[in-house]
């Protein structure tokens, strides 16, 4: 729902996605040949083709090159997103890999030793390794209306633009099967191989997650769903009206808390910000937690008032995901999680 201040989200707004953390400051911002994912087929596919490749992006950009990009940079979710159909970025920027040298839940399947990491953390933007690249094209996700290039530096970002042209894919205030369908035209503009069985699979798979969520929902009205996210110093509890995801879920009948306008306008517009000791602020029976690595996971939340939540307490907690991976084969298990904790659920509050 754009408004004055969605138009220029703050970092911590953008962060929040739905609810997400505290990370100091507010910030001003107004694959693998993998024959499980089809990757050789899609990269066969890429090398065969010939000719200019043209991309209008959601800024209403048009891209034009004399041929398919072989040197992509991209957000590690759009790289973990490409990945899944079958092609592999070289280099990326954003969560990739996580203090214990793990690959982020944001790189998905992306084997992340086989890409340059130029930045892994917000403002960090190697722009030297950028250009020894040789980028063809950079490509990442937009959470305004103004096109802001999502983990591009403000303070480098014309220096970067200089080096290549940039595709945007916008996840602002709209149902999370609109960006879905414009990575899925991406990738196939980049050579992919959209009649892969793994990715026919995922599609329908997707499809049927979406009429057992849909038919879930149905069943149990009654249930109140929350989107939160946790921090040390503050619980975040977002607003369905921005982020993709919660806005499907919606659409699709599940019954959210849905914090006031007035709330959310700290916020940006995404949530509603609450001392842990009024966490039990609004009754849920199930509670959906940010699952990015720069949240506090459930696991790790010691406050009392959270483990005495009746959702807490009978276990009705699932994951979230505030940036979802682009792809069918990522996306299709989401919606099965919620759909299940649905089917299970207990009314507790």
């Amino acid at each position: 729902m754009p408004n004055a201040r969605a138009a220029r989200p703050t970092r911590r707004g953008i962060l929040a996605a739905g609810g997400a953390l505290g990370l100091g400051a507010v910030l001003a911002a107004c694959g693998d040949e993998d024959a499980s994912t089809g990757g050789s087929k899609a990269s066969a596919s890429a090398s065969a083709k010939s000719g200019p490749w043209t991309f209008k992006d959601d800024r209403g950009t048009t891209v034009n090159l004399d041929k398919i990009p072989a040197s992509i940079v991209a957000f590690t979710g759009v790289g973990a997103a490409l990945h899944d159909y079958g092609i592999q970025v070289k280099g990326v920027f954003g969560p990739t890999r996580t203090a214990a040298g793990k690959a982020d839940v944001q790189a998905g399947d992306m084997d992340i030793t086989k890409v340059e990491i130029l930045g892994n953390v917000w403002d960090e933007f190697n722009v030297e390794k950028y250009a020894a690249l040789a980028p063809d094209v950079l490509i990442s996700t937009t959470f305004d209306t103004a096109g802001t290039l999502w983990y591009v530096p403000e303070a480098s970002k014309d220096k970067i633009a200089k080096l290549a042209p940039s595709v945007a894919l916008s996840v602002y205030d709209r149902q999370l099967t609109t960006p879905l369908q414009r990575m899925w035209e991406l990738a196939e503009s980049l050579g992919a191989d959209m009649t892969a069985a793994a990715v026919t699979d995922a599609k329908k798979r997707f499809e049927a997650a979406a009429a057992r969520l849909r038919a879930a929902a149905k069943a149990k009205p009654e249930i109140k769903v929350l989107a939160g996210s946790a921090s040390e110093a503050l619980f975040y509890v977002s607003g369905t009206n921005l982020s993709i995801d919660l806005e499907y879920f919606k659409a699709l009948g599940v019954n959210f808390v849905e914090p006031p306008e007035s709330a959310k306008a700290q916020g940006g517009g995404w949530f509603e910000s609450l001392s842990w000791e009024n966490v039990d602020k609004y009754p849920a029976d199930i509670i959906m937690m940010d699952d990015r690595s720069s949240t506090i996971q459930p696991s790790a939340i010691t406050e009392a008032t959270w483990k005495a939540l009746p959702a807490v307490k009978a276990g009705q907690v699932i994951a979230r995901s505030p940036e979802p991976i682009l792809s069918y084969d990522k996306c299709a298990p989401l919606l099965e999680t919620l759909a299940e904790a649905l089917e299970k659920a207990k009314k507790v509050a």
